[in-house]
Parts: structure tokens; sequence; C-alpha cells
């Protein structure tokens, strides 16, 4: 029988994961089966334990259950703990082993796909929600010179830099601040926000960007967003969060599987499907 696994969601039917963990399991000949699983609001810890009964191996999670997943886990590894958000749920000898691919996934995109290195680099993530804090550590990892968290309320990016300072090394390089106190012009910005949802634009000044600058819109879509427009109008090199999706699936497969898959072909196939 083939391991099964599944995205847990409400709502789910929108979910692309099965098609990008299809593509995985043919190119690494793996025997897997990927669906989508619905779970009710009220029910995500009940779902989770009837998949766990059903002989399922693994899990990912997506809105709005990431919080619930990481307060489920029995265990959970560093960067699940930093960002206190799951997406990835490991089930293995009864336990329920939490992980966040999403900062790798990120990270493999920028560096990877779009060729750009973000060691010794200034950062620019815009909001302090959940999707911001789970990129926090795997940046810090790559050494940049700067990660400014700014927020609409400062009060919260001020938080999240002091929970990250507290457990992180390299802890000098985190900065908190609100947009109208972004003065100077950053080599990467990342909307961490949820403005592209609404098809809004985040209140980030122009002069964040500079040519050359890479703004990546962490939302996805036929079109680009008014926030990858705007920085493209002032010089910036826009991207979206296709690659992203992408990469943080083949992190989740690495984890459940132990090997990594390409994930070139995937992402241009996924691309021509929006």
């Amino acid at each position: 029988m083939s391991d099964k696994y599944c995205v847990i969601g409400n709502p789910i039917a929108h979910s692309k994961s099965p098609d990008i963990h299809a593509a995985f399991a043919a190119a690494t000949g793996h025997d897997i089966s990927y669906g989508r699983c619905l779970a009710p609001l009220d029910g995500f810890a009940d779902t989770v334990r009837d998949l766990v009964a059903q002989g399922y191996r693994g899990a990912n999670v997506t809105v709005p259950f990431k919080l619930e997943a990481a307060a489920l886990a029995t265990r959970l590894e560093e960067r699940a703990r930093l960002a206190g958000a799951v997406n990835t749920l490991r089930f293995d000898n009864g336990e329920i082993v939490g992980d966040n691919t999403d900062g790798p996934g990120l990270v493999a995109d920028i560096v990877q796909n779009a060729g750009v290195p973000l060691g010794g680099k200034r950062i620019l993530l815009l909001g302090a929600g959940g999707a911001a804090r789970g990129v926090i550590l795997p940046f810090l990892r790559e050494q940049p010179e700067a990660i400014v968290i700014a927020n609409r309320t400062r009060a919260t990016a001020d938080a999240l830099v002091d929970h990250f300072s507290r457990q992180v090394e390299r802890r000098g390089q985190l900065r908190a601040r609100g947009f109208d106190d972004i003065e100077e012009p950053f080599d990467v910005v990342v909307n961490a926000t949820s403005s592209s949802l609404s098809a809004t634009m985040p209140p980030v000044p122009a002069r964040a960007f500079q040519p050359g600058t890479l703004a990546l819109d962490m939302m996805y879509g036929k079109t680009p967003s008014p926030f990858m427009a705007f920085a493209s109008k002032h010089g910036a090199i826009p991207r979206d969060g296709l690659g992203m999706l992408v990469e943080q699936a083949a992190e989740a497969f690495r984890i459940w599987r132990n090997v990594r898959p390409s994930t070139k072909a995937v992402l241009a196939r996924m691309r021509e499907r929006l």
C-alpha cells in the first residue's frame, strides 16, 4: 500500500499541494498517496488523530490551523518552536512531530531560483504575524547584514524582535520599525502581510526600493499583486510566492521521505497552470 499523506485546511479545495507532491513522488520513485483533508474549524485535533489512526505518515497544515498544529505536536523542531506555527506534521512511533518549512522554502526560492544570495544583504520584512515569524530563523542562518521587521503596529514588531533575540544567535541583525520609520533602500523586501489577499498595498514607502531590489510577495496569482506592481514601478525586481510554495513542499517531502526532490520542472508546470 502507498504511504498516505494529505494537506489539512479549511477551505482546502483550492490547494495545489496534491499536484506538487504527486509530481515529486513520480520524479523520485516514491510510492505515496497525497490528498486534501477538510477539517472542521473546531475539529483540527480530532482530524489529526483520525489520520494517525488510519495509518497516515504525515500531513501538511494550512490556514487556519498552523497555530493549533503547533499546540498539538508532541515535539517541535526548532524552527517551528520559534515560529510558534507548524505547517508540516510527521507521525512517527506515536509522536506528532511539528516542523515549519515556510522559511526554508522562501530562502531556497530566493537563493536558488531567483539567484539572489542573502549573505551580507539588508532584508526588509513587512508584517509581524505568523508568515513573518516562520521565515526569520532561516533568514538569520543566511547571515544577512540586517533584517528589519516593519509593522503597522511598531510594538508588535518590537515584541517579535525581542522573542527571537532572546533565543537565537546573531541577534544584532534583527531590528524593528514602523512603516513610517523606513528611511533607506533594501536589497530584499518581502511582503509577509495579508494585504495581497484583499488586493491592497501595504504602507511601505517607495524609498525602501532601489534598482535591483528583490521585491517578493508571499502570495501568488495570475497577475502581479499591488505590492509587486508598486515595487516594479520603483525599480525593484518583482517576484511572487509560487516558488516559495513549491520549495516549502519539497522541504516537507524531504522530512517525510529523506530525499529532496528537484523543483525546477514542477515550478515551471505550476506557473503554466496559473
